[in-house]
This record gives C-alpha cells, structure tokens and sequence, in this order.
C-alpha cells in the first residue's frame, strides 16, 4: 500500500538522503526544504505521516506539529540535532509520536516510519489481532474503529495516545509498569530516558480526558512503579 510521507529538513542533504530510503520502501514522499512548502502540503493533501525537522529557519519543527494536530491524528516524528531532553518533551507535548536524534542512520529512521504507521493502521483499518469495545466510567474506546468517546463526546487521539489509553483500559484494576507500557506500546528496549517519553503522553492524554495526577478519575500513578485505570 502506497502511504504518503512528509519529509521536512532544511538540509538538502538529509532530506534528499531520507526520500531515497523512503522511496525504495514504495512510500510516496513529499520532500520539502521550508516551513512554508511543508505547511502548504498539509493543508492540501491527505498524509499518513510527517517527519519534521526541529531546526527550520522561521517556522520551527514545533510550529508544524502543533498545525498538525489542530487537525490531524496521523503519526508525526520529530527530528533533532540537539541532545536535550527539553527538547524531546517539547516535541511529545506538542502531539509528536517519536523523536530521532541526528545523525541518525537511515534504516533506523525507516524502522521508525514503519513502527509508527503499523500502529496507525492497526488501529484505523481494524487490523489488530484483538478486537473489541471497552467502557470504563463514561470512557468509551472501541478498537477496531480507533474511535474514543468520553461522556459520548468524540475525544481526538493520535494513534499512541489510543494505544496507551487501550493497554491501560484492557488492564484496569492493575497496575502497568512504566516499562511494560513503554515496550508493548512503542514495541522497542526499555531505557530510563523511555520513562520521559512515557510521562509526556500521559500528560497529553489526562489534559484531553479533564483529568489531573493530583486527583486522577482515569489515570492514576503509582510512584515508582507505572500507572493504572481503576475498575
């Protein structure tokens, strides 16, 4: 299936590097070099996934995610020369699904795209070994459509965020370690860095559900250990 990839860096060589790689993996790429081509593209064709550049003249990677998400679920990784976990947790705040640092090696990257849009899929085509509907306290998530409701209000999620409320769901009343969550959402090697990544998109997701950690109605933490939903 022919998916279609934003690829956004203002380093000519990077981008070029990233489309051959993409291209040979039969995905339809749109390269763009600035802020303004990319932010255009968006607006005006359907995607399955965006790779964004941190570091754009202008309009920041940032400022693009955030675009993205006032309308779109779709994946979204983030590309970073910087080390800084502030950083990283910019990017995941904004809505972002991943985050590769550079240099990166391509197939590395490749390996990402296809993680993430396996997930997507998964769960907006019907694909999962396990189907189903759970209900949780006016939370309402059903697997096979992607769909979420809250008090029958539609709640919008990326495909991580669905994943995350999903394993929680499917586990009320126990708790699910930082790592368990980490390995069996993002399907990768625990690290302690993972547990950054892991907060950010439980904070997205209490911020979407009106919840709070201080008095959590849906996701409790358990110090120490990972986070779970009550029964």
């Amino acid at each position: 299936m022919g998916y279609a990839i934003l690829v956004v860096d203002d380093e000519k060589e990077i981008a070029d590097l990233v489309e051959v790689y993409l291209r040979a993996e039969n995905y339809e790429v749109y390269k763009c070099y600035t802020a303004e081509q990319a932010l255009e593209i968006i607006d005006h064709y359907p995607l399955d996934l965006a790779v964004l550049d941190v570091m754009l003249p202008g309009v920041s990677g940032f400022e693009i995610c955030r675009h993205i998400r006032e309308k779109y679920t779709y994946p979204v990784i983030m590309l970073t020369a910087r080390e800084q976990e502030a950083d990283k947790i910019t990017g995941l705040t904004l809505g972002a699904d991943d985050y590769v640092t550079k240099p990166f090696r391509p197939l590395e990257l490749v390996a990402r795209v296809k993680a993430q849009l396996r997930r997507s899929t998964q769960y907006n085509r019907g694909g999962a070994e396990e189907s189903g509907i759970i209900t949780v306290s006016g939370l309402v998530l059903n697997l096979e459509k992607h769909e979420c409701f809250l008090n029958e209000k539609p709640l919008s999620l990326t495909p991580t965020e669905f994943s995350i409320l999903w394993v929680l769901c499917r586990n009320r009343g126990r708790v699910v370690s930082t790592e368990e969550l980490f390995h069996t959402v993002w399907g990768e090697k625990y690290f302690t860095s993972s547990s950054n990544t892991v907060m950010v998109h439980i904070r997205h997701l209490r911020e979407k559900l009106g919840d709070s950690a201080e008095r959590p109605r849906y996701i409790k933490t358990v110090w120490g250990v990972g986070y779970k939903i009550e029964k």
